[in-house]
């Protein structure tokens, strides 16, 4: 197996171009810029879903930190802020629960 190599954007961008331009050769390509056959194939099906955008490196960024780039991931942060929320919420709600059994139970003692 070949090691990735580290590619900029720009060259991203322009190996996708040429590879639709190509009717899509992915082989050609891979062996033309030294990358792998997966690489371009995946290159092409994120920028044939997504656009330009689908090309960038976001690995080590949060999520909450940087736009969306489709509705749908857009939905899936909102859900994810969501159900942050609601966890936070439900422990608030049970340790609240929890002050107000001690104090009963000292009220009795």
């Amino acid at each position: 197996m070949r090691k990735a190599r580290q590619t900029t954007y720009e060259e991203r961008l322009s190996i996708v171009k040429e590879c639709l331009e190509n009717d899509k050769n992915y082989g050609a390509m891979a062996k033309k810029y030294n990358c792998s056959y997966q690489q371009v194939r995946n290159w092409v099906k994120r920028y044939e879903e997504m656009g330009d955008a689908g090309l960038e490196d976001r690995r080590g960024r949060r999520a909450g930190s940087m736009p969306s780039r489709t509705p749908e991931e857009e939905l899936r942060d909102k859900i994810a802020e969501l159900e942050r929320k609601n966890k936070d919420l439900q422990m608030e709600n049970d340790l609240l629960k929890k002050v107000r059994e001690l104090e009963m139970k000292d009220r009795y003692l």
